[in-house]
């Protein structure tokens, strides 16, 4: 992912002049190439997040599309403030990427786990946050991003072993791309752990429950019709993210169904609402914290086995 949103951008600094790359004591390796063609438009601001934002504001507003780089939670959380009163409230150009997602950095602890910003930055109003699945849709997101006013959040992740470019359709932000077609559950995911998703499709089927999985890349817009058709043409949705369960994807989507008066079948698959307090790689964390693909078809086989409500549904 992070590698097709760094060819994606340097084909933006090669067609645009107006696109600049912000980052803080970061992507030394990276971004060396862009930093060597493109020295004019490659601004290091050291260990400075809040700045960068500030900095990317600024910028932004004296015409330039910006991108302002940086890991996990040091993008977002370290520098709220600053994307919510300079760039967000501005409607600046500003593109805010965080590469590592979830537990991309699982090694280096709870500074490095990014588990609450989804929910955290779809909270804030005017900010499009993007959580690609994979290489295809990071690269697509990167370009799309730049084309559209006002801030952007892309939530990006390092090696995601899968390819959606053969599956799903065109990238369009605000609408899912359905990767699986079922007729029995509805896997809605975000982001790399997406993989997850089709790895518990697969097992589904041996079992004879046909799952569809769909790749909610974008939560803010959010594709609320994607939602409402997966409640009509499925008994139950199951959520997933790599992210706490309070206010993410999984509320979202709950949202969605609540206001439709769905009584559908509904499970949220994300981090429990605490800090992790365990190191690892992201696929350990994952099954640690029951967010992969067996602890995926335990939910569904449970849920596919409770009662649903009858409820008015319009």
């Amino acid at each position: 992912m992070r590698d097709s949103f760094i060819r994606s951008l340097t084909q933006l600094l090669e067609s645009r002049d107006d696109v600049i790359l912000l980052t803080a004591d970061l992507g030394f390796g990276i971004f060396t190439d862009i930093s060597e063609r493109f020295p004019d438009r490659f601004v290091n601001v050291g260990v400075a997040e809040q700045n960068m934002i500030g900095v990317a504001t600024g910028l932004a507003l004296d015409g330039w599309t910006v991108f302002a780089y940086s890991i996990g939670n040091f993008s977002t959380l370290r520098c709220l403030e600053q994307i919510r009163n300079d760039a967000a409230y501005h409607e600046a150009n500003v593109n805010v990427v965080a590469s590592g997602g979830g537990f991309t950095y699982g090694a280096l602890g709870m500074s490095h786990h990014a588990t609450e910003d989804l929910s955290i930055m779809r909270a804030l109003p005017g900010v499009e946050l993007v959580a690609p699945c994979d290489a295809f849709e990071s690269a697509a997101a990167t370009l799309e991003l730049a084309r559209r006013p006002g801030v952007g959040y892309l939530r990006i992740e390092k090696n995601v072993p899968f390819d959606s470019s053969a599956t799903g359709g065109s990238f369009e932000i605000g609408r899912a791309r359905v990767l699986r077609l079922g007729g029995d559950v509805t896997l809605i995911a975000t982001g790399g752990i997406v993989v997850e998703a089709i790895r518990a499709s697969d097992a589904l089927a041996r079992a004879g429950i046909s799952a569809a999985v769909v790749s909610m890349h974008t939560l803010t817009p959010f594709d609320a019709e994607a939602v409402r058709r997966a409640a009509l043409e499925t008994r139950a949705i199951v959520t997933i993210e790599e992210n706490n369960i309070v206010g993410g994807l999984g509320g979202a989507v709950a949202e969605v169904l609540a206001e439709l008066g769905a009584g559908v079948r509904f499970a949220r698959i994300g981090m429990p609402s605490i800090y992790s307090s365990i190191v690892g790689d992201q696929d350990y964390l994952r099954q640690r914290y029951s967010l992969d693909s067996p602890a995926i078809e335990r939910t569904v086989l449970g849920l596919l086995d409770q009662p649903v409500r009858q409820m008015a549904f319009r």
